[in-house]
Protein backbone atom coordinates (compact mmCIF):
# COMPACT_ATOMS: atom_id res chain seq x y z
CA UNK A 1 0.00 0.00 0.00
CA UNK A 2 2.93 2.76 0.88
CA UNK A 3 4.04 1.88 -2.59
CA UNK A 4 1.28 2.45 -4.15
CA UNK A 5 0.81 5.89 -2.30
CA UNK A 6 4.87 6.98 -3.48
CA UNK A 7 3.43 5.58 -7.03
CA UNK A 8 0.74 8.06 -7.02
CA UNK A 9 2.73 10.81 -5.89
CA UNK A 10 5.26 10.75 -8.63
CA UNK A 11 2.54 9.98 -11.29
CA UNK A 12 0.61 12.88 -10.08
CA UNK A 13 3.55 14.81 -9.43
CA UNK A 14 2.53 17.52 -11.82
CA UNK A 15 -1.34 17.10 -11.39
CA UNK A 16 -3.19 19.80 -8.25
CA UNK A 17 -3.28 18.31 -5.18
CA UNK A 18 -6.93 17.72 -5.42
CA UNK A 19 -5.93 14.87 -8.40
CA UNK A 20 -3.34 13.36 -5.97
CA UNK A 21 -5.32 13.18 -2.93
CA UNK A 22 -8.30 11.78 -4.81
CA UNK A 23 -5.82 8.92 -6.50
CA UNK A 24 -4.07 7.98 -3.35
CA UNK A 25 -7.57 7.52 -1.65
CA UNK A 26 -8.47 3.77 -2.10
CA UNK A 27 -4.95 3.26 -1.13
CA UNK A 28 -4.77 5.63 2.56
CA UNK A 29 -7.96 4.02 3.47
CA UNK A 30 -6.59 0.22 2.97
CA UNK A 31 -3.44 1.78 4.74
CA UNK A 32 -5.93 2.93 7.97
CA UNK A 33 -7.59 0.24 8.33
CA UNK A 34 -4.48 -2.44 8.48
CA UNK A 35 -3.22 0.55 11.10
CA UNK A 36 -6.60 0.14 12.58
CA UNK A 37 -6.52 -3.59 13.10
CA UNK A 38 -3.01 -4.24 13.26
CA UNK A 39 -1.50 -1.29 14.86
CA UNK A 40 1.06 1.42 13.32
CA UNK A 41 4.36 0.98 11.92
CA UNK A 42 3.52 -1.68 9.86
CA UNK A 43 7.15 -1.37 8.19
CA UNK A 44 8.64 -1.55 11.51
CA UNK A 45 8.11 -5.10 12.19
CA UNK A 46 9.67 -8.46 10.66
CA UNK A 47 8.02 -10.58 9.12
CA UNK A 48 7.53 -12.78 11.66
CA UNK A 49 5.90 -10.06 13.76
CA UNK A 50 4.03 -9.05 11.69
CA UNK A 51 2.90 -13.10 11.27
CA UNK A 52 2.27 -13.33 14.35
CA UNK A 53 0.30 -10.07 15.19
CA UNK A 54 -1.90 -11.33 12.22
CA UNK A 55 -1.84 -14.35 13.07
CA UNK A 56 -3.18 -13.49 16.67
CA UNK A 57 -5.46 -10.66 15.95
CA UNK A 58 -7.27 -13.24 13.87
CA UNK A 59 -7.94 -16.08 15.98
CA UNK A 60 -11.13 -16.39 18.21
CA UNK A 61 -12.52 -19.04 20.70
CA UNK A 62 -13.34 -22.34 19.07
CA UNK A 63 -11.69 -20.77 15.82
CA UNK A 64 -10.31 -23.76 13.14
CA UNK A 65 -6.87 -22.66 11.82
CA UNK A 66 -5.37 -24.45 8.86
CA UNK A 67 -2.29 -23.37 9.00
CA UNK A 68 0.60 -24.72 6.06
CA UNK A 69 3.98 -24.52 6.93
CA UNK A 70 3.93 -21.41 9.54
CA UNK A 71 7.94 -21.84 10.16
CA UNK A 72 8.39 -20.61 6.84
CA UNK A 73 7.96 -16.80 8.47
CA UNK A 74 8.84 -17.62 11.65
CA UNK A 75 12.52 -17.71 13.81
CA UNK A 76 12.72 -20.45 16.21
CA UNK A 77 11.92 -18.27 18.68
CA UNK A 78 8.52 -16.97 16.91
CA UNK A 79 8.32 -20.30 16.65
CA UNK A 80 7.99 -20.46 20.35
CA UNK A 81 5.40 -17.86 20.48
CA UNK A 82 3.18 -19.37 18.01
CA UNK A 83 3.33 -22.17 20.28
CA UNK A 84 2.36 -19.87 23.10
CA UNK A 85 -0.46 -18.73 21.29
CA UNK A 86 -1.64 -22.33 20.16
CA UNK A 87 -1.73 -23.47 23.35
CA UNK A 88 -3.79 -20.58 24.58
CA UNK A 89 -6.33 -21.08 22.07
CA UNK A 90 -6.73 -24.48 22.30
CA UNK A 91 -7.42 -23.94 26.28
CA UNK A 92 -10.48 -21.39 24.49
CA UNK A 93 -11.87 -24.68 22.10
CA UNK A 94 -10.12 -23.26 19.57
CA UNK A 95 -8.42 -26.12 16.95
CA UNK A 96 -5.57 -26.28 14.63
CA UNK A 97 -4.17 -28.18 11.76
CA UNK A 98 -0.54 -27.27 11.14
CA UNK A 99 1.73 -29.13 8.04
CA UNK A 100 4.99 -28.23 9.18
CA UNK A 101 8.86 -29.31 8.89
CA UNK A 102 9.44 -27.49 11.74
CA UNK A 103 10.33 -29.66 14.92
CA UNK A 104 9.53 -27.31 17.37
CA UNK A 105 6.07 -26.83 15.87
CA UNK A 106 5.78 -30.49 15.91
CA UNK A 107 6.16 -30.36 19.67
CA UNK A 108 3.21 -28.39 20.39
CA UNK A 109 1.54 -29.77 24.07
CA UNK A 110 -0.89 -32.47 23.43
CA UNK A 111 -0.81 -32.74 19.82
CA UNK A 112 -2.12 -35.60 17.51
CA UNK A 113 0.95 -36.05 15.01
CA UNK A 114 0.23 -37.97 11.83
CA UNK A 115 3.08 -39.23 9.75
CA UNK A 116 2.05 -38.00 5.98
CA UNK A 117 5.38 -39.97 4.59
CA UNK A 118 3.41 -43.30 5.20
CA UNK A 119 0.33 -44.54 3.32
CA UNK A 120 -2.32 -44.20 4.55
CA UNK A 121 -0.92 -41.00 7.16
CA UNK A 122 -0.65 -42.62 10.74
CA UNK A 123 -0.57 -41.35 14.51
CA UNK A 124 3.09 -41.26 15.53
CA UNK A 125 4.91 -40.10 18.53
CA UNK A 126 7.17 -37.06 18.68
CA UNK A 127 10.34 -39.12 19.01
CA UNK A 128 9.42 -41.26 15.86
CA UNK A 129 9.42 -38.25 13.77
CA UNK A 130 12.02 -38.46 10.87
CA UNK A 131 12.79 -35.01 10.70
CA UNK A 132 13.09 -34.60 14.97
CA UNK A 133 15.44 -37.70 14.53
CA UNK A 134 17.38 -35.94 11.85
CA UNK A 135 17.68 -32.70 13.53
CA UNK A 136 18.68 -33.99 16.78
CA UNK A 137 21.41 -36.42 14.89
CA UNK A 138 22.26 -33.11 13.50
CA UNK A 139 23.17 -31.22 15.69
CA UNK A 140 24.90 -33.61 18.30
CA UNK A 141 27.47 -33.75 14.80
CA UNK A 142 26.92 -31.41 12.15
CA UNK A 143 30.58 -32.37 11.03
CA UNK A 144 29.13 -36.07 10.18
CA UNK A 145 26.96 -34.62 7.90
CA UNK A 146 28.98 -31.65 6.34
CA UNK A 147 31.94 -33.63 6.09
CA UNK A 148 29.86 -35.45 2.86
CA UNK A 149 28.68 -32.40 0.69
Amino acid sequence: MLEELERVERDYRSRSEYAKNLAKMPAQSSVKALEHRYGADLDEQSHGESFLALFQSRCVPGGLYLLDEPEAALSPISQLGLIAMIKDMAAKEAQFILATHSPILMAVPDALLLDFDQAPPCGTTYDELEHVQLYRSFLSDPEAYLHRL
